[in-house]
């Protein structure tokens, strides 16, 4: 079923807005944000509240301003566990009953699911009207990005990825340390992650008994039909297979790509190429190294290349990776003691002698080159082989953008990026990684994704069309909803 379709038919909408239109909103649209905007607090619902979407959960309702008011699972389990801390929310095991049945009750919708629901959860809330927090990848599909981020801009609908480092210190000022030119113009990014998120094994043979407390339907959702099998799905190596991840590209990579793809400024890419082994039909490669081929940006060169590694072992080696033997010291010279303190230890936990960081990114410019470690690490200058001292830079970037000390707490940073999005809901805020950022983004890792299936053919990506010239590949930008 198309997803047109599948939103048609779903008992939520009426058939007028099944297809997205082009909106032209009414004094009546505009009343209902004023509105939203105007409420004292605001009552969420929460599709998908095991792993993941227990920490959104808790992390949504510390706002002091929010009230749960409905908890969405297919396993009623954990939807038991989320219950006992809100013991006032209304449970479903089915969000289109829940959506459907508390439509007027609801303000806003946090979707925490496996990523193949991420798209059909949020589109039915957000034709409703519903402000929507959803965790990354924003999709599954291509299709679906470019869906939501038109749908999010028409209905002028405030809007979240989950991405909570974004928030944090210190990837806000490694953005503002590029675009400020501390290494100038920006020709490569390497990005790397050893997770291993893939599945280079055969598919499971057979079948075994869904657990009583697994409606496997529901989990399924628009996804094909297909057996349960034990450990293999539920509850946590489905990012794994090609029908319902996005592998460790959509997993960390939407983390590490972040920063620099907010501080360069990038589109989506024109061409993509990865190295990788030949598709199963199952899971995602075990091992991969993609690369981009952006268009330029006013902080890249003009031929600007992105570099992602992932599995055990990565990144390989280059010279681009190559670290000093030791960490120079001088920023230790701030008169701010107690914040350089924390640059000190971080220092030297960064660098050992040479060793990258286990997961992270390193810009690669005119002047020199940007680590990034993966995460709450400060950023390094590298020219001609040594660690160079930026503490002017970084505090005069901090100083004009009233940043304060960094914290090093992932407890009290975590929640930023969610009560930042509760907040625009109350229209106290702006979020900063919107629809209409997240879904480019998503795009990008999703092209990547796609390029897997085809090992060490180069893909060209037609952004005006949203089709690969090579017609074999567009394909795998959507896929049939089921009917369920």
């Amino acid at each position: 079923m198309k997803k047109r379709e599948f939103l048609k038919k779903s008992s939520l909408f009426a058939a007028s807005t099944a297809v997205i239109p082009a909106v032209t909103f009414s004094c009546k649209e505009k009343e209902k944000k004023t509105i939203l905007k105007a409420k004292a607090r605001i009552r969420t619902a929460h599709i998908g509240v095991g792993n993941m979407g227990a920490e959104d959960l808790r992390d949504i309702s510390s706002h002091a301003k929010v009230d749960v008011v409905a908890l969405c699972d297919v396993d009623s389990n954990k939807l038991k566990e989320a219950a006992e801390k809100h013991p006032n929310a209304k449970l479903y095991a089915d969000y289109r009953k829940m959506l459907s049945e508390m439509a007027d009750e609801i303000d806003a919708v946090i979707v925490s699911t496996p990523d193949h629901t991420h798209a059909p959860a949020s589109l039915m809330a957000m034709n409703l009207d519903k402000p929507v927090y959803c965790q990354k990848p924003l999709t599954h599909h291509v299709s679906e990005a470019r869906q939501m981020r038109k749908l999010a801009k028409e209905k002028n609908l405030v809007t979240q990825m989950g991405i909570q480092v974004h928030s944090f210190y210190d990837y806000k000022l490694a953005t503002l340390l590029i675009q400020s030119g501390i290494i100038g113009k920006v020709h490569t990014v390497h990005a790397w992650s050893p997770k291993n998120w893939g599945y280079d094994g055969p598919a499971p043979e057979g079948s075994d008994p869904v657990p009583e407390n697994l409606d496997w339907n529901l989990w399924l959702g628009t996804s094909a039909e297909r057996p349960y099998k034990n450990d293999i799905y539920h509850p946590g190596n489905w990012r794994k297979l090609l029908d319902y991840g996005c592998g460790t590209l959509g997993d960390m990579g939407v983390h590490i790509f972040d920063t620099p793809y907010n501080a360069l400024a990038l589109d989506v890419p024109k061409t993509i190429t990865n190295n990788c082994r030949e598709p199963n039909g199952f899971g995602f490669p075990e091992n991969n190294v993609v690369t981009y081929q952006f268009p330029g940006t006013k902080y890249t060169t003009d031929e600007f290349k992105w570099i992602w590694y992932d599995g055990t072992g990565a990144p390989e080696n280059h010279e681009d990776l190559v670290l000093p033997n030791a960490v120079a010291s001088a920023e230790s010279s701030s008169e701010d003691s107690e914040s350089m303190e924390d640059k000190i230890a971080l220092d030297a936990k960064v660098a050992e002698e040479g060793k990258l960081p286990d997961q992270g990114a390193m810009f690669v410019g005119e002047k020199g080159r940007l680590l990034l470690p993966h995460f709450m690490q400060m950023p390094k200058k590298i020219v001609d082989g040594n660690y160079v001292d930026i503490s002017a830079e970084i505090a005069a970037v901090e100083k004009a953008n009233n940043m304060g000390a960094p914290i090093r707490d992932y407890a009290s940073e975590g929640p930023k990026h969610y009560h930042q999005f509760i907040d625009a809901c109350l229209g106290k805020d702006e979020v900063t990684a919107p629809f209409l950022y997240a879904a480019r983004l998503t795009e990008t890792i999703l092209l990547g994704v796609i390029a897997g299936r085809f090992p060490n053919k180069t893909l060209h990506w037609n952004n005006e069309t949203a089709q690969f010239d090579e017609e074999e590949a567009n394909q795998y930008l959507d896929a049939p909803y089921r009917e369920f």
